[in-house]
């Protein structure tokens, strides 16, 4: 069981603070990083990995600190949010270059098994050029995952995943936190986080803003609607069902197509929306939050 820390860790470049003065604990279990883009993030998750130290403050996993520890670099295994260079590569190589890289013993037995654990056996032997974004989240995750590390630290994982493929990853995640990893990613979706993580640290401009269980979050956020856009091949007949649904408070049909739906209550209207898309014969194609939305949102949770 790993435990990380942060304990008033600052990060600058020049004149410019990514991260102010943070102090938070990630247990094991999985953790939401909640927080609009800029929010700093990525500059946490790199810091937390050793790929990044603090200019001021610390970061520790277990107590020993992880910046240039080569000890505890074996114990985390890291989902970038940036897209695989490797495109000539397929998938069994890429992660098996990880494996030997950490020094493992058997390295193709390794590749197998983390393959196996994404669902990946069949497509790794396909170079990752041809692969679709939800495909190349998941062999980022076999390579982070070869080396069995009890802290898994991911950035933005859902970024351009299909649904059926957020779903799979969300199950995975969900998994290896029952399993006792101590694992954390970053999202600037409520919803996100929501279907994932009991424990939610929130970041705000490079402050840390609350820190709670989904729940104590949501109940901060209550009396703000988030605005999403709703794309469907019946924009009009989703709009008649939404009027009559107590977690909206407004729609509106946008000039170049799709719904503006204002939402006082997030579980309930995701909850919601497919079965009546479906209930109505309705094809949903996008659901996006607006980041003018977001930014009230934690804004306010800054200023509450």
């Amino acid at each position: 069981m790993s435990v990380l820390r942060l304990d008033q860790a600052s990060r600058w470049f020049g004149n410019v603070v990514a991260v102010n003065g943070i102090s938070m604990t990630v247990r094991p279990g999985v953790t939401g990083l909640l927080g609009p883009n800029g929010a700093g993030k990525t500059t946490l998750i790199a810091m937390m990995s050793g790929f990044l130290a603090p200019s001021a403050g610390t970061v520790t996993l277990d107590d020993r600190a992880v910046w240039r520890h080569t000890d505890a670099y074996r114990d985390i295994g890291l989902v970038p949010e940036r897209e695989i260079s490797f495109g000539y590569l397929t998938g069994r190589q890429f992660v098996v270059a990880n494996a030997e890289l950490h020094g493992l013993e058997d390295p193709g037995a390794a590749t197998e098994r983390a393959l196996e654990v994404v669902d990946m056996v069949e497509p790794a032997g396909r170079r990752i050029g041809t692969y679709s974004k939800g495909m190349r989240q998941r062999v980022k995750l076999a390579s982070a995952l070869v080396h069995d590390p009890a802290v898994l630290l991911l950035d933005e994982p859902f970024n351009g995943v299909d649904p059926r493929q957020r779903l799979h990853l969300m199950a995975l995640l969900r998994r290896m936190g029952a399993e006792g990893r101590t694992v954390l990613f970053s999202s600037h979706i409520l919803e996100e986080v929501e279907h994932v993580a009991r424990q939610i640290e929130v970041v705000v401009s490079g402050r840390h803003a609350a820190s709670g269980d989904f729940g104590q979050i949501r109940r901060l956020m209550t009396d703000r609607p988030v605005r999403y856009v709703v794309s469907t091949d019946d924009d009009r007949g989703l709009a008649t069902g939404l009027i009559g649904e107590e977690s909206v408070v407004a729609v509106a049909l946008r000039p170049g197509g799709g719904l503006e739906v204002s939402v006082a209550d997030f579980g309930t209207f995701v909850t919601r929306l497919p079965r009546l898309a479906s209930e109505r014969g309705i094809r949903l194609q996008e659901l996006t939050p607006t980041d003018e939305s977001l930014e009230s949102v934690f804004a306010y949770l800054v200023e509450g």
